[in-house]
């Protein structure tokens, strides 16, 4: 018997979800609400996916997770389905979803180092304040009604004001001076990868953006690059899609690409400071390809490609 299971915190039991066509109230996620269930989407922090999801796995389930609590872990695979579908062959149960900028990032560089085999990118990254949370779309609203109306902009989610300004800071900074999200997209690149070694440095800002996150791409490959053969591929693969006509302004936006499955890849260029080097421009939905959408469409691949569900022993 099929059934849809809606699970979240004690302060949402009881709230009624329309979903299909259908209302379902949504329950509290408790070990036990996982019993009978082949597959749980995980849309929580850190904390409640570490405690829940092995509850989950227990009972037979097999976890798709958002979250970054188990992206690292090495037994754990990390999935971006049009690029290592087969890492989910054999899983524990557990499958871990990229951060948001890393899927949009890697939907441009992997087709291109498949044809060229990259050995170093730089990425600097353009992300909507969604990627924050509901509240700072809302301070970024509430900040721009108040510069129209001559008013002090209110402040709570950033450390400065989000509108008319770009905030080089997502996530808390390291010893090294980069910031968890600059070290989640070399360390997730690396290993959606499988390339280890691979050189990565990642500057990752915030901008007055709703929704969408952009990523400038500088990369230097061991092959020399032949734009017309870069277009090529990323035309043909199937996480993007090739939007460079500069001669005509056009270039993918995060506009262009909210609500969107692909994402954009465009501003193709050789790199003028690199050996075979080439830079470009992606811009992908960070609520879908960053996030939930991945997930989905692992679940959809798996099944498409008869790649058991339940977890291995």
């Amino acid at each position: 018997m099929e059934e849809l299971r809606l699970m979240a915190s004690a302060r949402s039991v009881g709230r009624a979800v329309k979903v299909g066509g259908k209302e379902l109230k949504v329950i509290a996620a408790a070990p036990a609400a996982f019993d009978g269930l082949d597959l749980a989407f995980f849309a929580a922090d850190g904390a409640i996916a570490r405690a829940l999801a092995p509850e989950a796995v227990q009972r037979g389930c097999l976890v798709l997770d958002k979250s970054s609590a188990f992206r690292m872990v090495a037994d754990v695979p990390l999935v971006i389905p049009e690029i290592n579908l087969e890492a989910t062959r054999g899983h524990r149960g557990i499958i871990a979803s990229p951060n948001c900028s890393t899927a949009v990032a890697l939907m441009g560089l992997w087709p291109l180092h498949q044809a060229f085999g990259v050995q170093r990118a730089f990425f600097s990254t353009y992300q909507s304040v969604s990627g924050t949370g509901a509240e700072a779309v809302e301070e970024l609203e509430a900040q721009v009604q108040a510069h129209v109306r001559g008013e002090l902009m209110p402040r709570k989610v950033y450390p400065y004001q989000i509108a008319f300004n770009a905030i080089p800071q997502v996530d808390s900074f390291g010893a090294d001076g980069y910031t968890g999200e600059e070290s989640k997209m070399r360390e997730e690149s690396r290993k959606i990868m499988n390339l280890p070694s691979l050189k990565v440095s990642a500057t990752c800002v915030r901008v007055p953006v709703v929704r969408a996150h952009s990523v400038a791409v500088t990369a230097e490959f061991e092959r020399p690059v032949d734009l017309a053969r870069a277009r090529a591929v990323i035309a043909e693969f199937a996480g993007a899609e090739l939007t460079d006509d500069p001669s005509k302004s056009v270039y993918p936006t995060p506009l262009d690409y909210t609500r969107k499955v692909k994402c954009g890849v465009g501003r193709l260029r050789r790199d003028s400071a690199l050996d075979n080097g080439l830079s470009f421009w992606v811009s992908g939905d960070n609520l879908w390809k960053g996030a939930a959408l991945n997930s989905i469409q692992i679940a959809e691949a798996m099944i498409r490609e008869g790649i058991a569900l339940t977890p291995s022993r």
